[in-house]
């Protein structure tokens, strides 16, 4: 299986952080968010790792080991960065990865594990441990994961009832080839702007409506999401506190 981490972007809410990197060269506890991306995927079995640059995609050349590009990724979202990826999601099962994100080995094998899935999809069901300490109220990021069985009903709407919500969307799932054919086709329906803006969850919300089987894996332990200067100095405080800890190669776990 292959691997493909998106991470095009420059991380607007970074403020200076990013004036010469991609915000995947930010560092967490003196490392790069892409490495710890990297690692959990190769402890997890994956040694074939594809890297979707955008901006400031030079310094990503010595990442993964092969490189695809977005020229547009200041115009598109992460749906844009996907497709750069045409050539692999088309042809066998590939993990995909947003760039921004630091999680487990274990996350990474269960979701490899599952059975069999046109799209699966993995989420924090102990999301409200961390949404908790990064917003005053989480429902105001937040938004709707409901399921059914293992079967995704409802994704990515924003909602008042933390009842409506029964887990996190990480930004980490897996596509075979039947799953990627079905985005293809729902995509060619739509202008190329619609696609420029449409963002991952409501992809998902799309092919869900349309009647693409996407499944939930539950992560297997911790993870963490940068959005912001603001997540990256809350992390290292929770670390040097003891309530997170960042295990190298396997990831978070509190």
């Amino acid at each position: 299986m292959k691997a493909v981490i998106l991470a095009a972007g420059r991380g607007s809410r970074m403020a200076g952080r990013t004036d010469d990197r991609p915000k995947c060269l930010v560092e967490l506890r003196r490392r790069p968010l892409i490495d710890w991306q990297i690692s959990a995927l190769a402890a997890a079995g994956i040694d074939e790792i594809g890297v979707v640059r955008g901006y400031r995609g030079e310094r990503l050349a010595g990442y993964g080991n092969r490189r695809f590009d977005n020229p547009r990724w200041s115009e598109t979202n992460m749906v844009g960065s996907l497709l750069a990826a045409d050539e692999w999601l088309a042809v066998g099962p590939v993990v995909v990865s947003y760039a921004d994100i630091v999680y487990g080995a274990a996350t990474v094998a269960a979701l490899r594990s599952a059975p069999s899935a046109p799209i699966a999809v993995s989420y924090d069901p102990d999301w409200l441990w961390l949404w908790s300490r990064r917003f005053a109220d989480p429902l105001a990021d937040a938004e709707s994961f409901r399921l059914d069985g293992d079967r995704i009903v409802d994704i990515g709407r924003r909602v008042g009832d933390v009842r409506e919500i029964e887990g996190q969307y990480m930004g980490l799932l897996r596509f075979e080839p039947a799953g990627w054919r079905a985005v293809r086709a729902l995509l060619g329906g739509m202008s190329a702007a619609e696609v420029d803006r449409l963002d991952m969850t409501s992809l998902l919300r799309r092919l869900i409506e349309a009647g693409t089987a996407v499944k939930g894996v539950a992560a297997a332990g911790r993870w963490v999401e940068v959005d912001s200067g603001e997540d990256l100095e809350l992390y290292e405080r929770l670390i040097d506190r003891g309530e997170l800890t960042l295990v190298q190669g396997t990831g978070p776990r509190a």
